[in-house]
């Protein structure tokens, strides 16, 4: 079973003062941000170290567990043509083994090059390498959830 929804079916299910969380899903860390509860707006988060996946699931709930969330956007690496890598089968993967753990739902977001976007935007307001480093995960999920909820407002327009 899955519990990824679209964008609309989130949409419809956000009820007030519920949040989103946006996901980044690196190799290494788990970019993590946060919706304010007017869905306007999205706040980086520090990164989850990963290990085993049970550990990360567990400490990204644990980072949630006191926000009003509704669901998660995570980003979905699909290939600049648009197919499907092995990144994409990881982040489904990693969407079914959350099953186990939350019935909070997930939607996949295409994050084509927001990382790229991101790193720019920090090169440009002169972040150290160091720091961009640390940071970069996180940023990402801000900028994908960002997507979302730009999507979201649109959506709640018509």
């Amino acid at each position: 079973m899955d519990n990824a929804i679209s964008i609309e079916a989130m949409s419809e299910r956000l009820a007030n003062g519920k949040i989103l969380a946006g996901l980044d899903l690196g190799e290494k860390t788990i970019g993590l941000a946060v919706s304010d509860r007017a869905l306007s707006f999205s706040h980086a988060r520090p990164v989850i170290a990963r290990k085993k996946f049970s550990q990360d699931a567990e400490a990204l709930l644990a980072a949630l567990a006191s926000d009003p969330l509704a669901g998660f956007v995570i980003g979905l690496p699909n290939n600049l043509d648009g197919s499907a890598g092995p990144r994409v089968q990881a982040t489904r993967a990693f969407v079914r083994n959350m099953t186990r753990f939350t019935e909070l739902p997930f939607v996949f977001w295409d994050e084509r090059l927001s990382t790229v976007a991101v790193e720019r935007t920090m090169i440009e307001a002169d972040v150290s390498r160091a720091k961009r480093a640390a940071k970069i995960d996180s940023a990402a999920a801000a900028f994908i959830l960002q997507g979302a909820l730009d999507r979201i407002a649109l959506l709640r327009q018509s």
